[in-house]
């Protein structure tokens, strides 16, 4: 009988003849034995489960094609929660995790005096952002959107498997909430950001949705969308937040200098110190748009 240790080389030499980077072998895995409490380390030179090594070696197959790890699981772990994931929705990114570990420190920061603060998670995808501020912050009131009608079957699928309290809006970008006349505190916001031109691994651009990818020739076209309507949405003082590329901090600071002049503007690293995240602090008076200081809807 074939021993884990065994198993494990089978896996990583087929992934590195592939031309593919054989950790992936690990953690497929050590997560298939994780999820059936089994425990992999303790145990490597014993004999593999066999449901578990045909279940590994059809995923091995998937990974050798190029599919992405977190499609051959079904989930991907954000901020300590597994969440679902198919060809529906993106994977989500660690960078993203910092996107959503900075949302939470500026809610704490700029709305602890606020007793439910209105957050509103814009292009949700598998809705990691939105599900993960509502269960790390019970304050917060999280209303999320997103044009695809797929992407919104999983990510209600994982706000209900995983405890959630989003409540999803099908439509283009801030569209639902305009059409809504609903205002939030606070806009994040992980839009398409990739140029058209742009040419990606196969395993991304093959597996995952290009709808949730791409953002137009120079990779803008969405945030353009959420500036010109921000607007609409937002209550005084409210705060923004952006994933962005790596090369488009500066570009971006000016777009949103464009339609803010009056606001804050900042854009923060991610943890290899590349340009990750775009903050923009708006200062708005409440009766400029005849808007009551704490609107509701």
């Amino acid at each position: 009988m074939i021993t884990w240790h065994q198993l494990l080389n089978e896996g990583k030499e087929r992934l590195y003849q592939a031309g593919n980077s054989d950790q992936a072998a690990m953690m497929l895995l050590n997560e298939l034995c994780r999820h059936r409490n089994v425990n992999l380390y303790m145990d490597l030179d014993g004999p593999a489960n066999s449901d578990i090594a045909t279940e590994y070696l059809e995923g091995i197959h998937r990974l050798e094609k190029g599919e992405p790890l977190g499609y051959v699981l079904g989930y991907e772990n954000f901020y300590g929660y597994d969440f679902m994931v198919n060809e529906n929705v993106l994977i989500p990114r660690p960078e993203t995790e910092e996107l959503t570990g900075q949302v939470l420190m500026l809610l704490d920061q700029k709305f602890e005096n606020v007793e439910h603060p209105v957050v509103f998670d814009v292009a949700t995808g598998s809705g990691a952002i939105g599900i993960t501020l509502s269960l790390e912050d019970p304050r917060l009131d999280v209303y999320a959107s997103d044009i695809s009608k797929d992407a919104l079957q999983v990510a209600w699928a994982n706000n209900e498997k995983l405890g959630g309290r989003v409540v999803f809006l099908q439509g283009d970008m801030l569209e639902p909430f305009v059409d809504r006349k609903m205002f939030c505190d606070f806009l994040v916001c992980n839009p398409p950001y990739i140029p058209s031109e742009e040419q990606l691994d196969h395993g991304v651009v093959d597996f995952e949705p290009n709808v949730a990818l791409f953002g137009g020739n120079d990779g803008l076209h969405f945030y353009r969308s959420v500036f010109k309507n921000a607007s609409k949405v937002l209550k005084p003082n409210a705060i923004m937040a952006f994933e962005m590329g790596y090369d488009q901090g500066e570009r971006l600071s000016r777009l949103a200098k464009e339609y803010f002049p009056d606001a804050n503007v900042e854009v923060l690293k991610d943890m290899s110190g590349k340009d990750r995240i775009l903050v923009v602090e708006t200062h708005r008076d409440p009766f400029d748009e005849g808007l009551p200081e704490r609107a509701v809807y």
